[in-house]
């Protein structure tokens, strides 16, 4: 399915009225099916379904690693809505309950659900002794939307960007910025990347899911250009993630575990 639809706009400039061909994004609802049992409903664009649902089962712990995973069938047939259906072995069965009874709707657009409880979120912390100059991230950010199609054909997307290393990076685009990360991360453990020295930036705020996600993940630096929320700030000090703001032109604010930016 083609992820941009073209349709015909009115256009005023210079307080002129005139038609216009205007290139939109397009957004599905992804269901996503677990040992023929739907488990869950995204709203997404129709790019890397298969990343996306990958980096979201292993995000809330409805799957424990991608060999768990026997099969995986895509069905496109209608316009607006994509079936993904998974054959899972060792299926988290107590988590797609808290995920079906117990759920919270996250801060992101796209109104999706969360099984994990960020205020009472549990698990190690990050243990990682990598380190990140302050002069790569910021110059990795001045190019951040290089390479994202999607945001430069429509403007209408989030991005994420995990990078692996000088050579070896993954973007995740989506309406939902939630959903960049996972698509993201979706791709490098589909390629079998070691996310260990990694490193993600995204587009949007750093809201409290954005952070769950990247500690759920053991990355150990998160990156935006915009700003982060307090209960974020507040998880990446307790799971020691290294949380760097505004990161623009020659400046960012660093809210967490700043010993990894030298």
């Amino acid at each position: 399915m083609n992820p941009i639809a073209n349709t015909k706009i009115i256009k005023i400039k210079s307080f002129e009225k005139f038609d216009f061909d205007d290139t939109l994004v397009r957004e599905v609802r992804l269901n996503i099916f677990l040992n023929e049992k739907k488990v869950i409903s995204l709203m997404a664009t129709p790019t890397d379904e298969k990343a996306l649902a990958i980096g979201y089962l292993i995000s809330e712990n409805l799957i424990n690693r991608v060999n768990d995973i026997l099969d995986i069938k895509i069905d496109k047939d209608s316009e607006f809505e994509v079936n993904i259906k998974f054959k899972i072995l060792n299926l988290n069965d107590i988590n797609i309950k808290n995920l079906q009874k117990n759920s919270s709707v996250i801060s992101g657009c796209g109104s999706a659900k969360t099984a994990n409880s960020f205020l009472d979120m549990k698990g190690e912390a990050i243990k990682n002794s990598s380190t990140f100059s302050s002069s790569l991230i910021l110059s990795r950010m001045s190019t951040f939307y290089t390479e994202c199609d999607l945001y430069e054909k429509t403007g209408c997307v989030h991005t994420a960007k995990l990078f692996i290393n000088d050579s070896e990076f993954y973007i995740g685009e989506d309406i939902a910025q939630h959903n960049t990360i996972d698509k993201a991360v979706g791709k490098a453990i589909l390629n079998k990347a070691n996310l260990e020295n990694s490193f993600l930036m995204v587009s949007g705020r750093l809201s409290s899911e954005m952070i769950a996600k990247a500690i759920m993940h053991k990355i150990p630096l998160l990156v935006s250009r915009t700003a982060a929320t307090y209960l974020g700030v507040v998880l990446a000090r307790k799971f020691d993630l290294t949380l760097c703001g505004f990161a623009r032109g020659n400046s960012m604010n660093i809210y967490s575990f700043e010993r990894r930016i030298i």
